[in-house]
Parts: C-alpha cells; sequence; structure tokens
C-alpha cells in the first residue's frame, strides 16, 4: 500500500481530510468567474487570457492533490464488514 505513488502516506488524516476538502481561495475563485464570464463574451485581454489559463492550471492542480488525498484517506479506512 505505502509503495504506490499516487498516496500521500507522509501526511496525517486530519491533513488528508484538509487536503480532500480544500478548495481556491475565495479571490481566486472570484476572479476566475470573472474572467469565465468575460471570456464566453470574447471580451478578454491577452495578460487576463495568461491570468486565466493560469488559474485553471492552479485548480486542475488543486483537483488532483484532492483527489490523492481521497485515494489516500480510503487505502487507510479499514473495510467496514
Amino acid at each position: 500500500m505505502n509503495d504506490l505513488p499516487e498516496l500521500l502516506t507522509s501526511l496525517s488524516i486530519a491533513e488528508l481530510e484538509a487536503l480532500a476538502e480544500s478548495k481556491l481561495a475565495p479571490a481566486a475563485q472570484q476572479r476566475l468567474d470573472e474572467l469565465l464570464t468575460r471570456n464566453r463574451d470574447s471580451s478578454l485581454l491577452a495578460d487576463e487570457i495568461v491570468e486565466l489559463d493560469r488559474l485553471v492550471a492552479h485548480v486542475d492542480q488543486l483537483t488532483i492533490i484532492k483527489a490523492r488525498a481521497r485515494h489516500t484517506l480510503a487505502q487507510q479506512q479499514p473495510e467496514v464488514v
């Protein structure tokens, strides 16, 4: 179990639970929402497109970390019979 690279075995249960429930910071989420809305209207400037791409990449990384934390928690939970 511990040799699987996708498991976050060095973290405590509390840390894994916090990661699994983590969210984008409110200011970043608000900015992402604004940029996505303006992107639908095709009204983004070049630097805003770069910012949107960076925020989307950050959300993707957060999603992967959350999935890894949930997977690790599931592997560490004893099976209920």
